[in-house]
């Protein structure tokens, strides 16, 4: 067993690429793309990220401005493919944006087959375009089945390494940029990109190339926004969200158990990698490196994170199973096709706990509320502004902005002063016209209005509490 330095595309074993083959494959990974996203549309919405994006659809479809009418931590692709899909089909469904996530997911699939296939033959090609979409739902279903920024980020991903893999550096660094500019973490495949570019001997013109590629597309993604409030929340502003704070034994426990149901679902994967280690040409393992540290900013660990190891994944179990006997490959392919088999079932039978939470608090919002009412939703949960059909009375859709609230915080890091920095003034400014209604979904966690001076004052001021749906408190005004 070795290490390949690299995989030049003066040692590929594959044929020249012919229509036929394609024709055979791109349909196959189309039907099993379709069927491994079933269950995405068996409800309105898997997360709250998916509720995010679907609110600030809808206020920039009105005149909104992203990082100033509304806000979030990420870059602006996704919020804009979202606002594009519901400008098709309106906003009362994510149909087409799951249609998109599909698309996605072939996308990455196709990428990911013909790197293979350039390297290492048409079974190869096969496998790891089938192999990834197999475990490609292997997680909890709230993370797998969302809509959400990684799914849209990783064909960046898969783009940046086939073109470095054709030494179309400029191309590369274009691909790099979609993928930085769907989350930040999609940076972490440069890493491959850059080494390659170094090791095929192009550092002197393919790294300009390269870098220009990447920066170009982000530059002016932040003049069509607000070049400012850009930088300030994709990069300067997220530092107290990054950084390690909080419960270590929570961090820790979801950690271990998120890895746990992805190793469950990769096993056909693993277990190849685990009997040849070394094999797999070094930019593969840099990529997976990459994105493991990806995974590990921030000391998060939510599930939707390790999404990003899996096309590196399955491009190293490939380059394992390559020149192994068919059967070797076939049963990879089995052991992933059964686990993938148990997720679907998990994910069309998964319990709806606090989607059914938010659909009733969005019952109870409206039917107080009328549709031209700014309402105030404080909680974690900013799908219930979509579901209401209610505007937001701020740009922070979450208490998690305000209040430096995310999983894994315990009490001590969380209140006004660990906000977002300068966040409170302005919500003070946009409270002023006080909302017809504000909905206290704190249900005790540490965030609670009670823990917060500002908005335990404006409450006890102007409020009063009317109904109480499953532990969240409405306020209406009364002066």
């Amino acid at each position: 067993m070795h290490v390949e330095l690299l995989a030049p595309a003066q040692n590929v074993t594959a044929p020249v690429a012919g229509r036929g083959y394609w024709r055979r494959l791109l349909p196959l990974l189309a039907l099993l793309a379709c069927l491994t996203r079933v269950p995405s549309f068996a409800r309105p919405l898997w997360n709250p990220d998916e509720g995010y994006l679907a609110v600030q659809a809808r206020i920039l479809a009105h005149g909104g401005q992203l990082y100033e009418t509304v806000v979030d931590r990420k870059p602006p692709l996704v919020p804009w493919l979202y606002e594009a899909a519901f400008a098709v089909t309106g906003s009362g469904s994510l149909t087409a944006v799951r249609v998109l996530a599909i698309l996605a997911q072939l996308l990455t699939a196709a990428l990911l087959a013909s790197l293979a296939r350039r390297r290492w033959g048409d079974r190869a090609g096969r496998t790891a375009g089938a192999l990834y979409l197999l475990v490609s739902v292997g997680l909890n279903p709230e993370d797998a089945q969302a809509a959400g920024f990684e799914v849209f980020m990783l064909p960046g991903t898969a783009a940046a390494m086939w073109c470095a893999d054709r030494r179309r550096w400029g191309a590369a660094g274009v691909a790099v940029a979609c993928a930085v500019l769907a989350k930040q973490t999609g940076g972490a495949v440069l890493l491959p990109v850059a080494w390659l570019c170094v090791t095929s001997g192009a550092a002197r013109t393919g790294l300009p190339r390269l870098a220009a590629g990447a920066a170009l597309p982000v530059l002016a993604a932040a003049l069509l926004t607000d070049p400012a409030g850009f930088l300030f929340w994709t990069v300067t502003g997220s530092t107290a969200y990054a950084a390690f704070s909080g419960s270590p034994l929570h961090a820790l426990t979801r950690a271990l158990a998120n890895a746990a149901i992805l190793a469950g679902a990769c096993a056909g994967l693993l277990v190849p990698l685990v009997r040849a280690p070394r094999t797999g040409p070094v930019d593969l393992w840099l990529w997976l490196a990459g994105s493991a540290g990806a995974v590990l900013a921030g000391f998060h660990f939510f599930g939707h994170y390790y999404l990003q190891l899996l096309p590196p994944l399955a491009l190293l179990a490939t380059a394992a199973l390559h020149g192994l006997p068919r059967a070797r490959p076939a049963r990879a392919v089995l052991v992933s096709g059964c686990a993938c088999a148990v997720f679907l079932a998990w994910g069309l039978a998964a319990p709806r706990t606090e989607l059914a939470h938010a659909q009733r608090l969005a019952e109870a919002t409206a039917h107080r509320t009328a549709p031209g009412d700014r309402v105030l939703i404080w909680g974690m949960h900013p799908e219930t502004y979509w579901l209401a059909g209610r505007a937001p009375a701020s740009r922070y859709l979450t208490a998690g902005l305000l209040t430096n609230y995310s999983g894994g915080r315990d009490g001590s890091g969380v209140g006004e002063r660990y906000a977002v920095d300068g966040a409170w003034p302005v919500f003070r400014r946009e409270l002023a016209d006080a909302p017809v209604l504000i909905v206290d979904d704190s249900r005790g966690k540490s965030y609670a209005p009670e823990r917060l001076p500002t908005l335990r004052g404006l409450l006890a001021d102007r409020y009063r509490p009317v109904a109480t749906v499953d532990g969240a408190v409405l306020y209406t005004r009364i002066r």
